[in-house]
């Protein structure tokens, strides 16, 4: 067993660290409102820390689950920051969407301290991550990866080393884009559905058992069928990936022009008061009067 430490406690941080704990491993809890440190603390036991520094010293592994790159920053850099409490031999694993600059920038940070660095954002979603059953792609060294990988399974149903540091935000950027035009295809196709008078239900059941079939149509269709968008992903935190997504293309020359189209739609979103719902409101854009 293992003694680790969770910097965020959002609603992925929360569960995976419960998963942590539920696997026998202590677990210290730092969030930057305590109160949400201290229920987790309640609910699973451990400990919490009032400073990433804190809750970071005399810890074997360090994981974190933050907003963005300056977040990541914030609890990483610094006096307080993880890096500062953090021996030489531990590991450090960033389970944030971020960019791969700031995976590659913290990476070089952490090997100047004789830290190891695993950049690994997660796909799944709060379910995923409520259930144990995230996909988390990873970026870093392969001796520093085998370390940490039985722990992130604590956590996951799949768990794959891409590359060299930033390679799992890269990969997590490849979710993002591919997941974005499956959206906007699925939102065209229940709004023509209702436009051709026909039962949407009844048809995405019968082509969800072709090739039309994805985990969107699966687990969105019926919720998108009438109207309810509170069920997973948020618009603006799509916005933000896609962002992400699209600053790195302008770096490596790739085109992304269904990316950037579905981006705007997102936008629209945004300005019809939708950015907290989730993800599969590209609907309610088609269908505004």
């Amino acid at each position: 067993m293992a003694k680790v430490a969770f910097l965020g406690l959002g609603v992925m941080g929360f569960p995976m660290a419960r998963h942590l704990a539920a696997k026998g491993h202590t677990v210290t809890v730092y969030n930057r409102t305590t109160a949400k440190a201290e229920a987790w603390v309640k609910a699973n036991g451990g400990s919490f820390a009032t400073t990433p520094r804190t809750a970071a010293s005399s810890q074997d592994v360090v994981f974190a689950c933050v907003g963005n790159d300056d977040d990541l920053r914030s609890v990483t850099l610094g006096t307080d920051g993880a890096f500062a409490g953090m021996a030489k031999g531990t590991i450090f694993v960033d389970h944030t969407t971020a960019s791969a600059e700031v995976a590659r920038e913290l990476y070089e940070k952490a090997a100047a301290l004789g830290i190891g660095f695993i950049d690994a954002p997660v796909s799944g979603g709060q379910a995923g991550a409520e259930n144990g059953v995230l996909t988390v792609m990873c970026g870093g060294d392969a001796d520093i990866f085998a370390k940490v990988e039985p722990l992130i399974m604590s956590f996951a149903r799949a768990c794959k080393l891409l590359g060299p540091a930033g390679s799992g935000q890269l990969t997590k950027m490849v979710n993002q884009i591919c997941i974005a035009g499956l959206v906007q295809g699925l939102a065209e196709g229940v709004a023509f559905a209702k436009k051709a008078g026909l039962d949407v239900e009844a048809v995405i059941e019968t082509i969800s058992k072709g090739a039309a079939q994805s985990w969107q149509m699966e687990n969105r269709y019926k919720t998108m069928n009438v109207s309810k968008f509170d069920f997973g992903f948020a618009v603006d935190w799509m916005r933000k990936d896609l962002g992400i997504c699209i600053a790195e293309s302008r770096r490596n020359g790739a085109h992304l022009p269904v990316t950037a189209l579905v981006d705007q739609f997102y936008g629209e979103v945004q300005g019809m008061g939708g950015g907290r719902w989730d993800t599969s409101s590209l609907l309610a854009r088609l269908e505004r009067k």
